[in-house]
């Protein structure tokens, strides 16, 4: 039977919408950046980074972003090799939680997080007469750091564990026949393996956090300086609206995304060379 279309035709419709969505908001942003008072420069620019204020935001969201995610990663990927060991109903239950909390987060999670953790938090109660905690406060930067973490393990267990199940059994067997133990097996076979779902993983927890505005705003509103945070202010605030100087800091922040994926890349093909 012959085919009424070709085959690139069906791609026109996903074309369209990913024109529309994404490229264009992006070139509308790239314009806007660099237009200031009615002039072109990079004004928004030296603004931003003369800004102690500003520069305070890009840190911050760095450093939130990249704790998390590394203690994401790190849960996710023991939890994910936990998983791969078992069977069974607790593995189908698992992997459903997995798929139920990952979808768990902006406003709910945060108000979650308020009733469980918050100043008078049922948690945050049990754990100071315990005497384990003292001075804890879910609106601090620990506290952000806890719930950007909470809601990075259930993203990154549902990416890293089609990779577990690719290591295969007997890889481990033949490493054990040739004397290999536990760790030299995950040193020279496992990690080696996984390094490449591990790096990309934590590029998109990286890129989850950095983005993440809904959950923080519902938290602390305007009160913690953050790169997202700021830039929703610049355009929807009634006073010290700067739809320009936000377009700036939404191009830093696509320009940092960019940096962590480019050190990512270029970390793998490093350890490619050297593995050779």
């Amino acid at each position: 039977m012959r085919r009424l279309f070709p085959a690139w035709l069906w791609l026109v419709p996903f074309a369209l919408v990913f024109l529309a969505f994404q490229l264009a908001p992006l070139g509308w942003i790239v314009i806007s950046a660099f237009h200031v008072d009615g002039r072109w420069g990079v004004g928004n620019f030296q603004q931003i980074f003369g800004s102690p204020f500003f520069r305070q935001a890009i840190w911050r969201s760095l450093e939130i972003s990249l704790v998390s995610s590394l203690v994401g990663l790190l849960v996710a990927a023991l939890a994910c090799h936990s998983l791969t060991r078992t069977s069974g109903p607790l593995r189908r239950w698992m992997i459903a939680f997995t798929n139920m909390t990952s979808n768990f987060a902006g406003v709910p999670l945060a108000f979650a997080f308020i009733i469980l953790m918050g100043a008078n938090g049922v948690l945050t109660l049990m754990l100071q007469r315990a005497g384990l905690i003292e001075n804890f406060s879910l609106y601090s930067r620990n506290g952000l750091i806890v719930i950007y973490t909470w809601f990075q393990i259930p993203l990154g267990m549902l990416l890293l564990f089609p990779a577990f199940e690719g290591l295969r059994a007997d890889w481990r067997d033949a490493a054990s026949l040739l004397g290999a133990g536990r760790i030299a097996y995950w040193y020279h076979i496992g990690l080696p393996a996984l390094r490449p779902a591990l790096a990309g993983t934590l590029t998109i927890l990286i890129a989850n956090a950095m983005g993440a505005y809904a959950t923080v705003y519902a938290l602390v509103n305007t009160n913690y300086n953050l790169l997202t945070i700021r830039i929703a202010n610049l355009v929807s605030g009634d006073l010290f609206l700067q739809p320009n100087l936000a377009s700036a800091l939404a191009l830093v922040l696509v320009a940092l995304l960019i940096l962590v994926t480019l050190i990512q890349q270029w970390l793998l093909r490093r350890s490619h060379h050297v593995a050779k």
